[in-house]
Order: C-alpha cells, then structure tokens, then sequence
C-alpha cells in the first residue's frame, strides 16, 4: 500500500472528497455555472446598430416576450405539445406496462422490452427522419392508408406530437412497466375475490401504486418535449416551438435568446413544484 493509499484510508473524508471531486465540478462548475451565466446573460442588452452585446440590466427581454402575441403563442403552443406527448405516452405505457408485467409470456415480453428500448439504439436525427419519410406525401403512411381514403397530417403539430412520442416514450413506458411488475399478484388476486373489475382494478390498485414512476416517466417526456426544436424543424411545417426561436436568436440577439431559455426552464419547475405538493416526489 502507497502512501497516499495509506492517508486516503485514514481519513475518510478525504476520501469521500476526491470521489465526489469530478462529479461536483461537472455539476456546480459547469452546468450551474452555465445555467447561472446564462440568467445573467438574459438581463444584458444588444445593440440594434452594431448588434454587439452589452453587459447590462434591462428586464426588455423579458418585457419581449411577454407583449409579442407571436412569442406567447409559441410558448403555449410548446407547452401543450409537451403535456399532450406526456400524456400520450402514458395512456399507452400503463395498459402495456400491465399486460408486460402480469400477462404477457417471458419471451413475449422480452421481444416487447426490445422492441420499446429498440428506438434508444438510432440516433435521434436518424429517428427523426424516419417519421419525415414516414409522414411525407408520397410516404409510408399514406401509401397505406390511400385506399382506405384516409390521408396523414402531413408536416404539422400532430406529427410532431407523435414523433415526440416516438422519441420518448422509452423514457415513460420502462419505469411504468418496472412499477407493475413490482406489484405483488396477490393484491389483484384480492380485488378480484372482492369483485372488482379489471378497470376497477387498475384505477384502485395499479394507479396508486405506479403513481412515482408515471412521475418518472413524465419528467422527461415533458422535459425533453419542451427543450425540442428539431422535431419541429424537421416535421412541423411552419410549426415554431420554444427551441426554434432561440436558435433563430442565438446569433441576432444572443440576450432574447437567453431569455427565452427561461421559459421551458421555469415551466418545468412549476411542474416539478406541483407534483412535489403531492408527495409524489418522496416515493420516487
């Protein structure tokens, strides 16, 4: 044993220490750091003439955002679609999640654990076309669906919508699928004695009990559905979400851009603030 070994194993909190060394300068060096940098650079100013950036204090581009009816619609539009695709997702990964855990065969549910985990192998930009080509006018979609006379949304919020579901869903459906299996088969051996039905028996037992991992799951579909703008781009049509406008900024006025970061920041914090009213967050 070396020296050094030798005074690490004395003192354990310098051990402690220099695990927690790398992680800590990561976390509190550069993502809060540049999350700090980045509120500060929201209150700075750009210059109209030279386009250069001030240091400064102005709540204008905040002032922006909350008077232009074009930066307001798309907020709401970005926070509908990211609610819509959280809830989406979990409307199918509870009755899958429970036919996984409690129904379905061994192998049958490992080729359904494979085919749910199978978009995490893509890239996210190979997946994204995909749903482009999928969804285009002489595409997949309605290649099918053209002799039946039913035609797809074509480049708008719909497809949007569902090609977040595409991209997150993993994310909702594997901590849902995780909470049922753990469920003990007694408890719907006893709602059934008590003569509970099977939608009874979900809404009493399976509900209550999978509450933190729909929680889970949640808090990254919406997340990640808020931070998105390349979906948009590649499969919106004109549809313009958060993302879009700060990246059209990020070079004209790097402030407004900024401050626009906020908004998916503090939507999210609502969010995570509501649900930990419930005490939701404490069973996590």
């Amino acid at each position: 044993m070396t020296t050094l070994d030798s005074w690490l194993h004395r003192h354990r909190s310098a051990r402690l220490s220099s695990l927690l060394a790398a992680p800590m300068l990561w976390l509190v060096g550069i993502y809060i750091f540049s999350l700090a940098f980045l509120l500060v650079t929201a209150f700075w100013v750009t210059d109209p003439f030279t386009s250069k950036v001030k240091p400064g204090f102005t709540l204008a581009n905040f002032e922006a955002i909350l008077t232009t009816p074009a930066y307001l619609s798309t907020s709401f539009r970005t926070l509908g679609i990211a609610v819509a695709v959280t809830l989406i997702c979990a409307a199918v990964a509870i009755p899958l999640g429970i036919f996984m855990a409690k129904i379905a065969s061994p192998r049958n549910r490992e080729l359904l654990v494979i085919a749910i985990t199978m978009p995490l192998w893509a890239g996210y930009l190979v997946k994204v076309l995909a749903m482009r080509v999928t969804f285009t006018e002489n595409g997949l979609f309605n290649w099918l669906m053209n002799p039946f006379g039913i035609f797809g949304p074509g480049f708008s919020i719909p497809t949007v919508i569902l090609t977040l579901c595409y991209l997150w869903f993993p994310y909702m459906a594997m901590p849902v699928y995780t909470a049922v299996r753990q469920i003990p088969d007694n408890l719907f051996d006893a709602a059934s004695d008590l003569g509970a039905g099977n939608w009874l028996t979900v809404r009493s037992v399976v509900l209550p009990l999978i509450v933190p991992a729909l929680i889970a799951g949640s808090i990254f579909t919406f997340s990640l559905s808020l931070g998105d703008y390349i979906t948009a781009e590649f499969v919106g049509g004109s549809t313009q979400m958060i993302g879009s406008i700060i990246a059209s900024n990020i070079n004209l006025n790097p402030p407004l851009a900024a401050a626009f970061s906020v908004i998916p920041i503090a939507f999210v914090l609502i969010y995570l603030l509501s649900v930990r009213r419930t005490g939701a967050l404490e069973r996590l």
